[in-house]
């Protein structure tokens, strides 16, 4: 008997062992919990499914990186737009990042669409004819983006608050208006400009 519940503790650890191995090897998807049963027999489990057990958490699922995702597919367009425009490159690339982090087939619950996700009633005024095509997307969203920042005398945060809920809420309110969908948005976008001026 003794003899037995030494090799089951073995097993128990050796499986503990394997297990902090695995996670240091493997990115973890999610937290790893363990609990023990009637006969002091440790489990671990990802899902725990059991209100009969005590969970414990054994392993925390490790953080996500740091949100600097990028992509170089379409730099050679941003560089165009940003020359035809005169808006800075990294700055009309932190706001595709931020608009659509990349996805040329992006549409928003409100029906923005493409990469710098622009508003159907506004295809015709910047010359949209598919605002799936990156190109003329990225003209487009430059364009505007250039509109605004004249309208608005080169402030920049004002500037990316118009194009994130429109000119008249700005003015309406002659600062970033207190939305925070808007005040998160100038502060997301201000922190990808940083990054990538400093790639």
């Amino acid at each position: 008997m003794g003899r037995r519940n030494g090799t089951q503790r073995l097993l128990v650890w050796l499986s503990c062992g394997a297990l902090i191995v695995l996670a240091s090897v493997l990115t973890a998807k999610a937290d790893i919990y363990r609990y023990i049963d009637e006969e002091g027999v440790m489990h671990f489990t990802n899902v725990p499914t059991s209100s009969a057990y005590e969970y414990q958490v054994f392993i925390h699922e490790r953080p996500k990186a740091d949100d600097t995702y990028t992509s170089d597919k379409f730099d050679h367009l941003i560089s165009n737009a940003s020359k035809d425009f005169g808006v800075a490159f990294p700055l009309l690339k932190a706001i595709i990042k931020a608009e659509s982090n990349f996805n040329p087939r992006a549409v928003s619950k409100k029906g923005a669409k493409g990469l710098m996700q622009i508003m159907p009633q506004n295809f015709e005024l910047l010359d949209i004819e598919d605002p799936y095509d990156p190109s003329q997307n990225i003209m487009a969203g430059a364009r505007y983006f250039k509109q605004l920042y004249d309208r608005f005398n080169g402030k920049l945060a004002l500037t990316l608050a118009a194009y994130n809920a429109g000119p008249d809420a700005v003015e309406r309110y002659q600062d970033i208006p207190p939305f925070q969908e808007t005040e998160n948005y100038v502060k997301k976008v201000l922190e990808y400009y940083q990054k990538f001026k400093n790639l």
